[in-house]
């Protein structure tokens, strides 16, 4: 599963439209869309990481498949992906319209304070998507008009104003949240935890069969760190209420999960990509966490 790059994104879905020539500039890159407007008749949209970002505001009744979860949802929302995280969609039933909007870091970041991934909406096992009453609707869909207005605007700053557009339905995501649930690291124990995670993250998604993800236990983790396994373990358990092994299994499963729904990968290529080596020990392991066997989770 490689990442689907701008290129690909403009010769498989803008009919009509030559590639821009800001995707590889130092301002990064930026782009609006009306969804209609690339939705090409039996096209189905790619099971992939992209590697870039993207916003979308989408009516209409669909599923959605990001990581190993599938969610259906109806009504306006406003969805939110990351390089980091394989996603599709596809439509169950009516019309599908909206906006959406994809950009690279380099464009977000230039001239600003902090980083994507430290927002909540672009944290890898966060929470995407958000439900929008008839009043938010409204004030995204207007901002979506203004970046679609301005994106074929002369105005020699316009990429500046198009980034504060970008940070008004970013904002607007953040305020429909209680603050309670804007995390902060308050102590050492979940500042080592977040940490764990994220270290953890990078070794996924699994792209090819012969990616191997290496770091498998709470040593390998510790040792990275460059702190003593006890203390990441009592970490971790203390901000989590899990084992360090626990998370470990839970992420391996998420993955293996993924792969075996959306690649035609054979099981013990999926086993040896997640450090199972012998096509024994990963069913023995996947049927442990799920009660069932990789074979029969993919036949379903």
């Amino acid at each position: 599963m490689k990442p689907e790059t701008l290129t690909q994104f403009y010769t498989d879905n803008i009919t009509n439209s030559d590639t821009p020539q800001n995707i590889s500039n130092g301002i990064g890159h930026f782009n609006v869309f009306r969804l209609e407007d690339c939705l090409l008749p039996g096209k189905q949209v790619k099971y992939t990481r992209r590697d870039y970002y993207k916003i979308s505001l989408i009516r209409g009744n669909i599923l959605y498949h990001y990581a190993d979860k599938s969610i259906e949802i109806s009504g306006t929302t406003l969805m939110f992906f990351n390089p980091q995280v394989p996603y599709t969609w596809e439509t169950i039933s009516g019309d599908t319209t909206g906006c959406f909007c994809i950009f690279t870091e380099s464009f977000f970041t230039e001239g600003m304070r902090g980083a994507l991934n430290e927002l909540p909406m672009f944290t890898v096992g966060s929470k995407p998507s958000y439900i929008l009453n008839k009043t938010q609707e409204d004030a995204v869909m207007a901002t979506f008009e203004k970046m679609l207005t301005e994106i074929n605007s002369d105005y020699t700053f316009k990429y500046d104003l198009l980034r504060s557009y970008l940070n008004e339905i970013i904002h607007l995501a953040l305020k429909t949240e209680p603050a309670e649930n804007l995390y902060e690291h308050p102590n050492a124990n979940s500042r080592t935890t977040a940490i764990f995670k994220e270290l953890l993250e990078r070794q996924f998604p699994i792209e090819t069969p012969a990616q191997r993800f290496t770091m498998r236990s709470a040593s390998d983790f510790a040792t990275s760190l460059s702190i003593h396994v006890n203390h990441l373990n009592r970490a971790v358990k203390h901000t989590t209420g899990k084992t360090t092994t626990v998370l470990i299994g839970e992420r391996i499963i998420a993955e293996a999960k993924a792969l075996l729904k959306h690649t035609d990968w054979n099981i013990s290529e999926i086993g040896r990509s997640l450090g199972f080596e012998e096509a024994a020990h990963f069913n023995n392991f996947f049927k442990k966490q799920t009660s069932t066997i990789p074979s029969h989770y993919r036949s379903v």
